[in-house]
């Protein structure tokens, strides 16, 4: 994965309880990790060729930092399986000018959005 001058490199995530907040990404966005140990996980970028980010059993988590929005195919079914996989939709899904989106807390309490074009 290439590195592009001024964009967005890398996200760190607080995970108090990095397994929870492991799997919990696991199962909702099918997400993969490479283990650093107890205390951190890389979380592997999409083409598999290096790493887009990070959960960080030191950091704490929770919300009022940066929103993180990721991007769905199927906003309806990727809000299903947030909460299936223990996540909470705490805002929408709603129409924005861009599409759809909505906004939800992983188990550790970091708030994250996602969003889709409008229709998806």
């Amino acid at each position: 994965m290439a590195n592009i001058h001024h964009a967005i490199d890398y996200l760190e995530l607080g995970a108090p309880d990095l397994a929870a907040s492991r799997a919990f990404y696991e199962a909702a966005f099918g997400w993969r990790f490479h283990d650093y140990g107890p205390d951190y996980a890389g979380i592997v970028a999409p083409d598999g060729d290096g790493e887009v980010g990070g959960l960080n059993r030191a950091r704490p988590a929770g919300r009022g930092g940066a929103l993180v929005l990721l991007f769905s195919d199927d906003l309806d079914a990727t809000a299903d399986a947030v909460r299936a996989a223990g996540g909470e939709v705490i805002e929408g899904p709603y129409e924005f000018p861009g599409g759809r989106r909505f906004h939800f807390t992983d188990p550790g309490g970091n708030e994250l959005g996602v969003w889709a074009t409008p229709d998806n």
